[in-house]
């Protein structure tokens, strides 16, 4: 083993990227969030696979740009709709 490594060449984050999808991080009210937790785990799938869908079926239905407010409205819509 060396003493010193050089990493002034190294780039920070994944050493094999993934295709199709991006990590990112956002704020997602806690009654949403619990709301799709509880229903991946009836469903036993994953939280965030059920937040992608309501997202996709959104923007199959317009195209318009998705602001803050209307990504709730959606959230909301999906958590009645799959409640009922």
């Amino acid at each position: 083993m060396r003493d010193r490594y050089d990493f002034s060449k190294g780039k920070r984050g994944a050493i094999l990227p993934t295709k199709g999808k991006t990590r990112i991080t956002i704020y997602i009210d806690d009654d949403i969030l619990a709301t799709f937790r509880a229903r991946a785990e009836q469903m036993g799938g994953g939280y965030q696979t059920l937040m992608n869908e309501a997202l996709k079926a959104s923007l199959a239905k317009d195209d318009k740009p998705l602001t803050a407010t209307t990504l709730r409205r959606i959230l909301r819509e999906e958590m009645v709709t799959r409640s009922g």
